[in-house]
């Protein structure tokens, strides 16, 4: 039987302390003025001591599973899939212990590691589950707590990101012409950039090195390069996913980009040739949360009635590996949590 993916819940979950541009002036040498023009942040959110990502994994897939009317017991789903930069432990993966305190007994779950472009990764995934037979629903979750692997002393990084998840739910449905339904998918990678988002240290190739510094642990990026490689493989992605659907650009009401800065979004409508105004954007209420950031965008868009059902939505991401992808689908009418 011919089977498709579907999005069938949504959900999504910030920690409650909101970090304001003027907390952050009064940390570093930097005024609030300075983070709004650079990055078109004015706020984001982070978590208190002693939470972790599978505890956002966890608030996110529930309301997903609540939005999809699906109980936190066995046989709700097949998998559970979780892209994070920032997992519970660097072993073993987080996914199974949030498929458990979910309740949704000896499924499989494992995660998914592309940085900011994870999502659309973990959609490509959990699609393919599903369209192969493997799997009748799947939870598909972005969470971070980028706030744990910042600099403190760095205030490019630090000014930029926030923790947060976002959760999704996609269904098997027997027909492609259902809104909903997962109609492409397209990714890449190149791994020569590496050097351009990365974690230096915590992993065998630190260790192999020897003697570990801890600054190592940080996360770094080179914000110039990382800006025009962002905008061209988004770009590059996005139209080869309309080419392959048979979507004329102009087609597309909504453009979900990676929320990494205001300017990478303007930059991204511009190239792809559609109107600015048609660029979600909550960037500036949460800040970059890599792989939460596209879901999160999609529930808030969702929630404030900007993703009208029968909507054409394309989402796009670019993230650290190199990596990057996009997704297109007809907007379903859901009730997001």
């Amino acid at each position: 039987m011919t089977r498709y993916a579907a999005l069938a819940g949504l959900g999504s979950y910030l920690p409650p302390r909101r970090v304001t541009n003027e907390e952050l002036a009064g940390t570093f040498d930097t005024s609030e003025e300075w983070i709004t023009t650079r990055t078109g942040i004015r706020t984001r959110h982070w978590a208190a001591p002693g939470v972790a990502t599978g505890d956002l994994a966890v608030e996110a897939g529930h309301r997903a599973l609540k939005s999809a009317n699906l109980p936190l017991a066995p046989g709700a789903v097949d998998a559970v899939v979780l892209a994070t930069t920032t997992p519970d432990h660097p072993c073993p993966a987080t996914a199974p212990q949030v498929a458990a305190r979910l309740g949704l007994g000896t499924v499989a779950a494992y995660d998914i590691a592309a940085v900011c472009s994870g999502f659309v990764y973990a959609l490509a995934t959990a699609s393919a589950q599903i369209v192969a037979g493997q799997a009748r629903r799947v939870l598909v979750i972005g969470a971070e707590t980028y706030s744990t692997i910042l600099d403190p002393a760095d205030r490019t990084t630090s000014v930029i990101f926030g923790d947060g998840a976002g959760a999704v739910v996609l269904s098997a449905v027997p027909d492609a012409d259902r809104a909903g339904v997962l109609l492409g998918v397209d990714l890449g990678s190149d791994g020569s950039g590496r050097d351009l988002i990365l974690i230096p240290g915590g992993g065998s190739r630190e260790r192999a090195n020897g003697e570990p510094d801890q600054r190592d642990r940080y996360f770094t990026m080179q914000g110039t390069k990382v800006f025009a490689e962002a905008v061209t493989r988004m770009g590059g992605s996005a139209s080869a996913l309309l080419d392959r659907i048979g979507w004329p650009t102009e087609s597309v009401d909504h453009l979900v980009g990676h929320q990494a800065n205001i300017r990478i979004l303007k930059a991204l409508a511009q190239r792809l040739g559609l109107p600015e105004e048609r660029a979600v954007v909550n960037v500036d209420r949460v800040g970059n949360t890599s792989a939460a950031s596209i879901p999160l965008a999609l529930s808030d868009a969702a929630a404030a009635g900007t993703l009208a059902p029968g909507s054409r939505v394309l989402l796009t991401a670019f993230g650290g590996g190199l990596t990057w992808g996009a997704a297109a689908l007809i907007w379903p009418d859901l009730h997001v949590v």
